[in-house]
């Protein structure tokens, strides 16, 4: 399994999720720059968190239109795994991968602190070794992370089980529906704002992140050995 992790200008998380694969799964990411224009030899796709271009005009805006991401629209179209956490999560939604935006927080304020999460829907490649319905730990670690989409966008998310996590005990942004991340209608993009990459160890208060991993890696696996 070959894994890209994209790299923009502001970036800060490539690190934290590169040794969280590594530890979870064996697997030695590599970073691919905003100029690079072919993912082909990649299986999976992750866009980590942080700042891109320091959040100008808005998270997420600028680095939507850098060469990489019609590459990483092309592992999408392909069936790819797409994976994008926190600001990675802001870009999948400016680029059109996933539907909806991200706005400030309802209280205005940067939030950073551990958060519980449901999981709304197993059936995925990303969180198959979940339960439905499983309370989980990550951390969150964000100002523009308030999800928000029209009514019928809403209805269609919930109806076709697109709402892969929710915020549990309680909402630290004011996401609609209690939103915490969500998947495209094929299941192969994922996008959320807590960090399960900061949840692979008992030393970060977690190891909750881990099974995410596993989840993409043995969907992987599986899906290759069937077509062997």
């Amino acid at each position: 399994m070959k894994i890209a992790i994209v790299v923009f200008p502001g970036t800060t998380c490539e690190a934290d999720t590169y040794k969280a694969l590594e530890q979870v799964t064996g697997v030695k990411a590599d970073y691919v720059s905003r100029d690079q224009n072919d993912l082909d030899a990649y299986d999976v796709i992750l866009l980590p968190g942080g700042a891109a271009y320091g959040d100008a005009i808005r998270p997420g805006a600028i680095a939507k239109r850098q060469p990489v991401m019609g590459a990483v629209k092309k592992a999408a179209a392909a069936g790819k795994p797409v994976f994008g956490i926190g600001n990675g999560f802001q870009i999948l939604l400016e680029a059109g991968l996933l539907p909806g935006t991200l706005v400030q927080n309802e209280g205005l304020k940067f939030v950073c602190k551990q958060v519980e999460l449901r999981v709304q829907n197993n059936d995925t490649l990303f969180t198959s070794l979940y339960k439905n319905g499983e309370k989980i730990k990550m951390p969150v670690a964000h100002k523009a992370g308030r999800y928000f989409c029209d009514e019928d966008t809403f209805k269609t998310l919930r109806d076709n089980h697109q709402i892969i996590f929710t915020y549990a005990s309680e909402n630290p942004n004011g996401s609609m529906g209690d939103i915490a991340g969500i998947t495209n209608e094929r299941r192969n993009v994922l996008g959320m704002m807590p960090h399960p990459e900061r949840a692979i160890d008992t030393l970060l208060g977690s190891t909750d992140g881990v099974k995410l991993f596993q989840s993409i890696e043995r969907n992987w696996r599986e899906s290759h050995a069937a077509n062997a």
